[in-house]
């Protein structure tokens, strides 16, 4: 049975969105240094080729109703993109899926597809946390990063993570289009932990962190750059940045909720 669906080719009369879709995605390998606009642009690709008959917006230039939310910076690995996508014809998700991964490029790996509007209860989620019919990005409100930095001395990581977790703030600096910003770096880490790695990269410690979404969001690069002001730590290498989850922080089981896919 072929995965393709049913085409929807815009027109000058736009038929309405019956079906909104949540879509995690990754981003691994040298696909990880696939900007924001490639990858927007890699997708609506992927939509036509893969003929989901996606909703278009009304006006003299339609575009494809596809929200992208909070993507990973350039350069960084993902394993929790996430996207939502409308349609214009019922369609089994697990169909969208399948023929969206065929047609983007290995390394741009789609991982699972949801209804959002789907009638299902999650036990993971408490009252207190956005609910299946929420949007999207209400449940993206934080980021679980890793940090992996080749060559460093574990202890020396260690001792700068333990000068940031008892500073009350961290002033860090970003260079913006309207000049340079300062932002607490501090304030934005919900959780932080040193782990090694077992495998072939056991001299690479990591740092594990969980960044709370504000506006604008910490970067991991800041992370470090905070390190550096407290503790005058320099990573020795490029460091190997992967988002492991998105979702909403449970600061009493510290633990990351990620949306009901």
């Amino acid at each position: 049975m072929s995965s393709r669906v049913k085409q929807a080719v815009p027109d000058r009369d736009q038929r309405p969105a019956v079906q909104k879709m949540w879509v995690q995605f990754a981003k691994r390998g040298r696909l990880r240094f696939t900007s924001h606009r490639d990858f927007q642009r890699a997708f609506e690709r992927a939509v036509r080729r893969a003929g989901v008959p996606v909703a278009y917006s009304h006006g003299f230039t339609p575009h494809p109703k596809v929200s992208f939310i909070g993507a990973a910076p350039t350069g960084c690995a993902s394993e929790a993109e996430y996207l939502e996508i409308s349609l214009t014809d019922w369609c089994a998700p697990e169909q969208v899926r399948s023929a969206l991964d065929d047609a983007l490029p290995p390394g741009l790996d789609v991982i699972t597809v949801a209804e959002a509007d789907a009638d299902q209860v999650d036990s993971r989620s408490p009252s207190q946390l956005p609910s299946r019919a929420s949007s999207l990005a209400s449940w993206l409100a934080a980021s679980w990063w890793e940090i992996a930095l080749p060559g460093a001395e574990a202890g020396a990581v260690g001792r700068a993570l333990d000068a940031f977790l008892a500073a009350e703030s961290v002033a860090v600096e970003r260079l913006t289009k309207k000049g340079t910003r300062s932002l607490d770096a501090r304030g934005a880490v919900l959780y932080a932990d040193m782990v090694t790695d077992e495998g072939a990269d056991a001299d690479a410690p990591a740092i594990r962190c969980v960044i709370e979404h504000q506006e604008p969001t910490v970067r991991p690069e800041e992370m470090l750059g905070a390190l550096r002001v407290v503790a005058e730590f320099e990573a020795p290498a490029p460091p190997r940045v992967t988002r492991l989850a998105q979702g909403t922080w449970d600061a009493e089981a510290e633990i990351l909720k990620p949306p009901p896919l």
